[in-house]
């Protein structure tokens, strides 16, 4: 599979409105679109106050539906590899928060709308359908809650005017409602992407700094490995802890607080394990940093060489690599025109993400299907804009806006 970007989102669209008529046979009044993100670098550095750079995708998920005009919320999910269970029915409650339940999706939703920043007092019909492949590293689960939230607005008519909040809120549903501790990167960038732009966040300060991203020359790649392995889940706090018991041995607040030098001098007071996950971090805040100063000046051969030894770092020091994920990184660099190549998102899993030459994609997805041991899935792509109301454009004759 190929996917080229501008065509993505039309055609989720396109499927969410028939899939909508077919099960509940009327029209959507309101929709939403949220996309998925791809991080350029800054690897599990984002729950260490340390710096990010993702930027949005055109994959992405689409929420469309109508009041129902009862106190009860109908959502089917057409979305791939989502779970046995796609329908799901509930009752909002008179007062106080949703509970949570099964399916475990629907969780998710359930967070954002007990979270929302306003009242959802009246139930409604929807129909969730997303291009972004869950467990791929590509941020399906942010995709799903800034989703829901837009979605909310627009059915409400209570608009969060203030991006940050909305992104906190949508963060919020996932710890609570998913029992995920994840960092803030995932929803800031779903929320806040623009075309055009990586996103360089701050995870301390919360600035945020666009970059432009716009060579004609130059793609990324992304190559869904198709493998997910157990550990994803489970280890994830796991890294978490540990990076927070280096930082209280170390007396800083955070990873985000200490250098390499600093590290290396009071290594002796840190378990093995734990230097090692403070290493990656440390040296990954500096990378994010460097990598974000090569890019403002298209520097992408430096680009690429931090992107490698981000890699590395994630494959031997933090350990949320896998053989598949080293593969793919392995035949990509090998290719003349390639930059870099590193696994993006947590690990043990999911995605790769390369910077490469617009020349060498055709022999890069070839060598890749030719030498990788499974059946990996292509997406090229360029950064995208973020979340939107897709309600003025439901009407079957403006769908082509979104071509735009």
């Amino acid at each position: 599979m190929e996917c080229k970007g501008a065509c993505v989102m039309p055609k989720v669209l396109c499927c969410a409105i028939d899939y909508y008529r077919k099960i509940f046979h009327n029209d959507p009044s309101v929709g939403s679109f949220a996309p998925g993100r791809v991080n350029l670098i800054g690897e599990h550095t984002d729950y260490n106050d340390g710096f990010v750079l993702p930027v949005a995708l055109p994959l992405g998920t689409v929420m469309i539906g109508s009041k129902n005009h009862s106190n009860c919320v109908h959502i089917v999910s057409k979305s791939e590899n989502i779970g046995s269970q796609v329908d799901v029915k509930f009752d909002l409650p008179e007062s106080g928060k949703l509970e949570k339940g099964e399916p475990k999706w629907a969780n998710y939703v359930k967070g954002v709308i007990s979270y929302f920043r306003g009242e959802v007092k009246e139930g409604f019909n929807a129909v969730i359908v997303s291009s972004v492949p869950v467990g791929g590293g590509l941020s399906s689960s942010a995709a799903l809650e800034v989703a829901t939230y837009v979605f909310l607005e627009a059915l409400t008519g209570q608009i969060n005017n203030d991006l940050k909040d909305k992104a906190f809120r949508c963060q919020k549903a996932e710890h609570d409602y998913a029992n995920m501790p994840c960092g803030i990167m995932d929803q800031f960038i779903s929320v806040m992407g623009e075309k055009g732009s990586a996103l360089l966040l701050d995870c301390r300060s919360l600035e945020v700094t666009m970059i432009p991203l716009q060579s004609e020359s130059d793609v990324i790649l992304i190559t869904n490995s198709n493998v997910k392995h157990e550990l994803s889940a489970s280890e994830y706090p796991v890294r978490r802890k540990q990076c927070e018991q280096a930082a209280e041995l170390l007396g800083v607040k955070s990873l985000r607080d200490v250098d390499f030098e600093k590290l290396e001098s009071n290594k002796s007071l840190l378990p093995l394990i734990v230097y090692k996950r403070a290493r990656h971090v440390v040296t990954e805040i500096f990378r994010t940093t460097e990598a974000a100063q090569a890019l403002r000046i298209n520097d992408f051969a430096s680009f690429g060489k931090l992107m490698i030894e981000s890699h590395n770092s994630l494959r031997d020091d933090y350990e949320v690599s896998c053989s598949e994920l080293d593969q793919l990184v392995s035949i990509a660099t090998a290719v003349d025109g390639v930059y870099g190549s590193r696994m993006t998102g947590g690990g043990f899993g999911g995605c790769t993400v390369t910077l490469l030459k617009q020349s060498a994609v055709d022999l890069a997805i070839k060598n890749i299907k030719n030498k990788y041991d499974g059946k990996p899935l292509f997406y090229i792509t360029a950064p995208s804009s973020g979340a939107k109301n897709l309600t003025p454009l439901l009407e079957e004759e403006l769908i082509n806006k979104l071509l735009d």
